[in-house]
C-alpha cells in the first residue's frame, strides 16, 4: 500500500517535469524543421503487455511511455547519442536531407537545446500564476509580538499594528517586512503603521543580530524586535513574594479566562485583566502544557496591570531540559525564564534559537530568572543532527543546540489570501519568484563546487520521490511549490556544461559555430563517452546519498530477522 502512495505522489510530478522538458525540445525541433524520430517519457520498453503497449506513431514520430519514469528523451534525426556505435539508429526511407539536425544553422541547434531547460524554468512561472489565481494563504503585515527592550518597543510599536509601508514602499505581507528589516544593513527604517482607525509614521532604529542564511552560514542581519506570531497567555511569576505568587500563580501557568473573558494570547490576557470589574478577579488556568490539562480557578487581586501583579510574559520559558546536554550540565531546569544571551535581552524563542545556532559552538553567557532571582550560566552549544524539512532519512541538518525545549510555542498571527488575477502583475511576480529561486540554486551549485557544501547533499530520484510524497501530505500548494523548485533545479542542472546534458550540447554547438565547421564524429563520440561516464558517476553518488539514510534500517532489519 505504501508503494502506491509514493507512486501516486511521485509519478505525476516526475511525469510533468520530464514531459515539459522534452516537449520544449520537441516543439522547437519541429518548428525548425528537424524530424523527431522518438519522443519517450521514461526509459526502457513501452508500458503494456503483449501487443497492447503505450506506443504509437504519428507524423513520423514514435511516441512512447516507458516503464522507468526517471527520465525521458527526444531523439532527432542525425542526433548522435551514446551507444549509437553498438546499435545504429535506423533512418527512415523518406527522410530528407534538410530534416537532419546537422543540416540546421547553429542558432537553431542552440534554440532546440535551450528549449528543454527553458521549459523547466517557464513551468514555475505558470504554476505560480495558477496559485495566485486560486489564492495563497500568507501571513499579513500585522505585528503579533513586540520583544521586551527591543528597538520596536522603544519607539512604541504595539501588537496589532499593521505595517502598511516601509520607506514609502507599500507593504501587505509579513515576508516583505522580514526582507525589509533583515536586508536593511542596520539603517533606520521609516514605517507607516495602521493602529485602529488612525495611521502613524515612525522611525524604527534597527539593531543587528547573528542569524543563519539559506546555507547555514552565520551572517549579521537587521533586527527590530517584532514578530508575526502572537505570544500565548503563558505567564512567568517574577518574585516569590509578588501578589501573583501569593495568589497561587506559578511560572508556566497558561491562563485560559480572566473574569469569564477568554484570553487566548498575551494581549487578550492583559486587556481582560486591566478591564476586570471585580476584585478579586477569577483566573481560569491550565497547569500543564498538555491540551487536556485540567483547569482550575484562582482568585487574583485586581491591581490594574499584569506588571503590578508581578506577572510577565514567558516567551522563553524552559519546558524541559535534555539530560546530558549543555543546559542540563549548567544547571538550568524546567520553569526557568531565559532573559538574555551575552548581556543582550532576548524576547522570543526564535531569536534565542537563532543565536544558539549561529554561535559556532562558542560558550554563551545565558541569563535566566528563577524564583525572582536573576542567575547566569556559561553554556557551550554542541552540534547535533535534527530532521530536515520533510523528515527524510539521510537529509538531517547539523545545528548547534544547548538542549532546551520551549514550554509553549507561539500562536499563529493574522493571515490573508494572496490573490492576483491581473495576468500582467501575476506574471511579473511569478518571474521574480523564479529568478530568486534560480539564484539560490546557482549559489548552492557554486558552494558544492567549491566544497563549502558537502557532496553528501547531492540527491537523486529516490529523494525526489520521498519529497513528492511528503509534500503531497502537506497540501496541494506545498506539492506545487516543491514541483516548481525541482523544475528550476532540473532546468539549471541541464545547463551544466557536461557532455550528454543540454549544457554540454550547447558547448559543442557553440564551438562548431566559432570554428564554422562541425566536430568530427569521432570527437563527438569521445566527448559523449566522457559525459556519459561523468553523468553515471554523479548519478551513482546521488543514488548513494539517497540510500545512505536507509542502510541503518536495512542492517537493523537483517539483525532482527537473523
Amino acid at each position: 500500500m505504501l508503494i502506491f502512495e509514493y507512486a501516486f505522489a511521485a509519478i505525476p510530478m516526475l511525469g510533468i517535469l520530464i514531459f515539459v522538458h522534452e516537449l520544449g525540445h520537441f516543439v522547437v525541433a519541429k518548428l525548425c524543421g528537424v524530424r523527431v524520430l522518438k519522443f519517450s517519457l521514461g526509459f526502457g520498453p513501452p508500458i503494456g503487455f503483449g501487443n497492447h503497449r503505450l506506443r504509437w506513431v504519428r507524423g513520423g514520430t514514435e511516441y512512447v511511455i516507458a516503464w522507468v519514469p526517471l527520465g525521458g528523451f527526444v531523439r532527432m534525426l542525425g542526433e548522435q547519442m551514446a551507444g549509437d556505435e553498438q546499435s545504429p539508429v535506423e533512418i527512415p526511407d523518406d527522410a530528407r536531407p534538410d530534416e537532419y539536425l546537422d543540416a540546421k544553422p547553429i542558432w537553431q541547434k542552440i534554440a532546440i537545446v535551450l528549449a528543454g531547460p527553458g521549459m523547466n524554468l517557464a513551468l514555475p512561472i505558470l504554476l505560480f500564476m495558477v496559485m495566485l489565481w486560486a489564492g495563497i494563504p500568507k501571513p499579513e503585515s500585522v505585528v503579533g509580538m513586540v520583544e521586551v527592550s527591543s528597538p520596536a518597543a522603544e519607539v512604541g510599536m504595539l501588537p496589532g499594528d499593521r505595517i502598511v509601508a516601509i520607506d514609502g514602499a507599500p507593504v501587505r505581507w509579513w515576508e516583505q517586512v522580514v526582507e525589509g528589516v533583515r536586508g536593511s544593513g542596520g539603517r533606520d527604517l521609516a514605517l507607516t503603521i495602521e493602529r485602529g482607525s488612525s495611521r502613524v509614521d515612525l522611525t524604527l532604529p534597527l539593531g543587528s543580530r547573528t542569524s543563519l542564511d539559506d546555507f547555514g552560514d552565520a551572517e549579521q542581519v537587521g533586527w527590530g524586535g517584532i514578530g508575526h506570531e502572537r505570544l500565548p497567555a503563558l505567564i512567568a511569576v517574577q518574585a516569590p513574594d509578588s501578589p501573583a505568587a501569593l495568589a497561587g500563580l506559578r511560572s508556566g501557568d497558561r491562563i485560559v479566562r480572566v473574569g469569564g473573558i477568554e484570553a487566548e494570547d498575551w494581549e487578550q490576557l492583559a486587556a481582560a485583566y486591566a478591564s476586570a470589574a471585580t476584585d478579586p478577579v477569577d483566573f481560569e488556568l491550565a497547569r500543564g502544557l498538555e491540551a487536556d490539562a485540567p483547569h482550575q480557578t484562582l482568585p487574583v487581586p485586581a491591581l490594574g496591570s499584569l506588571s503590578g501583579l508581578g506577572v510577565v510574559s514567558a516567551p522563553i520559558l524552559v519546558g524541559a531540559v535534555v539530560e546530558g546536554m549543555p543546559a542540563a550540565r549548567a544547571g538550568l531546569a524546567e520553569g526557568d525564564l531565559i532573559v538574555a544571551v551575552d548581556g543582550t535581552p532576548v524576547g522570543s524563542f526564535r531569536v534565542f534559537a537563532d543565536t544558539i545556532r549561529a554561535s559556532g559552538g562558542r560558550a554563551l553567557e545565558i541569563s535566566y530568572v528563577r524564583e525572582g532571582e536573576v542567575r547566569s550560566a556559561s553554556i557551550q552549544p554542541v552540534e547535533r543532527e535534527i530532521p530536515g524539512p520533510f523528515g527524510i532519512d539521510g537529509m538531517e541538518e547539523k545545528v548547534f543546540q544547548v538542549g532546551i525545549a520551549h514550554a509553549l510555542a507561539t500562536l499563529p498571527g493574522v493571515t490573508g489570501l494572496d490573490r492576483e488575477r491581473n495576468p500582467v502583475t501575476a506574471f511579473r511576480r511569478a518571474l521574480g519568484m523564479t529568478v530568486r529561486n534560480a539564484s539560490l540554486i546557482v549559489r548552492g551549485f557554486g558552494k558544492l563546487v567549491t566544497g563549502q557544501v558537502g557532496a553528501d547533499q547531492l540527491r537523486g530520484p529516490i529523494t525526489i520521490v520521498q519529497i513528492a510524497r511528503e509534500s503531497l501530505d502537506r497540501g496541494w500548494q506545498v506539492y506545487l511549490s516543491m514541483m516548481m523548485f525541482i523544475s528550476i533545479n532540473l532546468g539549471i542542472l541541464n545547463l551544466l556544461p557536461i557532455p550528454i546534458l543540454d549544457g554540454g550540447q550547447l558547448v559543442i554547438f557553440s564551438i562548431e559555430g566559432i570554428k564554422r565547421s562541425p566536430l568530427s564524429l569521432r570527437t563527438r563520440e569521445f566527448v559523449q563517452q566522457i559525459g556519459f561516464v561523468v553523468l553515471v558517476l554523479l548519478m551513482g553518488l546521488a543514488f548513494w546519498n539517497d540510500l545512505s539514510g536507509q542502510w541503518s534500517k536495512l542492517v537493523e532489519w537483517l539483525t532482527i530477522e537473523s
